[in-house]
């Protein structure tokens, strides 16, 4: 399997959740199309042609009043390396934040099957570190810790919006 189709199968689980979630109105969340420029077609298929601007984040939508973004990346080893993450990815995902989104990235561990929701906060921790000589990578051992373990529940396959609800009580709690 090439580089481009790895997460095909984490991307699929993820469209299928977010539709059970909208089928519940729980939320509303978007996969977002990266913007192509084609240069050749035939009928609706498309022969040759180049993305024309980097795309932001791979999803987007509107969840209890506020917005959510966020970046899923897959993975074959038991760490995530931080380059998984481009730079302009990061750097929506910390714009958004500031501006009051909630703002995380979902990383598939493939190896141990396991989905970890990583706040950006918990990221930026990560990049510094990696800036001042220290790992490139997040071991599975610091997602256990740090990051929060993804799992089926109300009746929905990848119940990030769960690990989100945790998130938020416990930003009220320690307010």
């Amino acid at each position: 399997m090439g580089h481009g189709n790895r997460g095909m199968a984490f991307e699929h689980l993820i469209n299928v959740t977010n539709q059970q979630y909208s089928n519940k109105g729980m939320a509303i969340i978007n996969k977002r199309p990266t913007p192509v420029k084609v240069l050749k077609s035939k009928g609706t298929r498309v022969l040759s042609g180049y993305f024309e601007e980097k795309s932001t984040v791979d999803y987007d939508g509107i969840y209890e009043s506020k917005p959510i973004v966020f970046e899923a990346k897959t993975t074959g080893e038991k760490r995530f390396p931080l380059s998984m993450l481009s730079k302009h990815q990061y750097d929506y995902l910390e714009q958004a934040h500031k501006n009051g989104a909630i703002a995380f990235l979902l990383i598939e561990i493939r190896p141990v099957h396991r989905v970890f929701l990583l706040p950006v906060e918990t990221f930026r921790h990560y990049m510094v570190k990696a800036k001042k000589g220290g790992r490139k990578s997040i071991p599975l051992d610091d997602l256990d810790i740090y990051a929060y373990e993804v799992n089926r529940g109300r009746g929905v396959l990848l119940d990030y919006l769960a690990v989100v609800n945790k998130l938020e009580l416990e930003k009220v709690i320690n307010q």
